[in-house]
C-alpha cells in the first residue's frame, strides 16, 4: 500500500512538473482543432498537427514562464522535451502540406505579443487573453489548409468558435477574477448580445447555443460558483458550440 501510494504521488509530481495548471486551456486547444477537422474533413496530417499543436502550447507556456521569471533553468527540462517534439511533429505537417507555413505570418506577431505581456508579468491582461483566443481559433483555418479545403468553407465554423471563446474570456472573469465587478458584468452581457446577433446570421442551431450563452453570462455571475463548477459548465458549453459549428 505504501509503495503504491508513493508511486502515485511521484506520478502526480511529474505531471505537475510537465503539465501547466491551466485546465481551461485544453478546451481552447481541442475545440478549434476538432471544429476544423470535422468541418473540413479528416486527413492523416491532422494527427501530427494535433501533436504539434498540443506540444507547441506546452512549449510556449514554459518558454513564457522563463521570460516571466527570468529563470531559464527552472523550465529547461520542459523546454528540452517539448521543443524537439514540437519541431519534429511540425516538420511532418510542413512536409505534407507546405502551405501551412503561411500561418507563421499570423502566429509570430501573436506570440510576440504574449511574450511582451509575460515579460511585464501581466499575462492575465484582457488583451493578452484575447490574443491567445485568436491563436487558438486560427487552427480552424490551419486544419482546413491541411485538408486542402478553402478557408472560406470553414469561415462560419471559425466565427462560431471565435465568438464563443472571446465571450468566455469575459464571462469567466466575471465569475472568478472580476467577480462582483459590475462593469465587467455589463461588458460581458453587451458582448454576448452582440455575439447572439452575429450568430443569428449564421444558422438557427448556432443562434440557439448563443442564446443559452447569453443567459449564462447574465444569470450565473449572480451566484458564487466554485472554479470547478464554472469549468464543468464551460465543458458543456464547449460541446454545444462544437456540435452547432460542425452540424450546422
Amino acid at each position: 500500500m505504501t509503495t503504491s501510494t508513493t508511486r502515485h504521488k511521484a506520478r502526480r509530481r511529474t505531471a505537475r512538473k510537465y503539465l501547466p495548471p491551466q485546465h481551461g486551456a485544453w478546451a481552447m486547444l481541442l475545440v478549434p482543432w476538432l471544429t476544423g477537422v470535422l468541418t473540413a474533413g479528416f486527413r492523416w496530417p491532422h494527427l501530427p498537427l494535433l501533436g504539434a499543436w498540443l506540444s507547441g502550447y506546452l512549449l510556449s507556456y514554459y518558454a513564457l514562464q522563463a521570460l516571466k521569471t527570468r529563470r531559464l533553468s527552472r523550465v529547461r527540462p520542459q523546454l528540452l522535451l517539448y521543443g524537439p517534439l514540437t519541431a519534429v511533429l511540425a516538420l511532418v505537417v510542413v512536409i505534407a502540406r507546405p502551405q501551412v507555413l503561411f500561418y507563421t505570418c499570423a502566429y509570430a506577431p501573436l506570440l510576440a505579443f504574449n511574450a511582451y505581456y509575460a515579460r511585464q508579468r501581466h499575462e492575465r491582461a484582457l488583451l493578452n487573453d484575447l490574443t491567445s483566443v485568436l491563436q487558438s481559433c486560427l487552427v480552424v483555418f490551419v486544419a482546413a489548409t491541411v485538408a486542402g479545403t478553402g478557408i472560406s468553407e470553414v469561415g462560419p465554423a471559425f466565427t462560431t468558435v471565435m465568438l464563443y471563446f472571446t465571450g468566455t474570456v469575459l464571462y469567466v472573469k466575471t465569475m472568478i477574477r472580476e467577480r462582483g465587478n459590475p462593469s465587467y458584468h455589463r461588458a460581458s452581457i453587451a458582448y454576448h448580445v452582440l455575439a447572439l446577433g452575429v450568430a443569428s446570421l449564421l444558422t438557427i442551431p448556432i443562434a440557439a447555443v448563443f442564446l443559452l450563452l447569453l443567459i449564462r453570462a447574465t444569470i450565473l455571475p449572480r451566484y458564487r460558483l466554485t472554479p470547478k463548477h464554472v469549468g464543468i459548465a464551460e465543458i458543456i458549453a464547449s460541446v454545444l458550440v462544437l456540435l452547432s459549428a460542425v452540424l450546422a
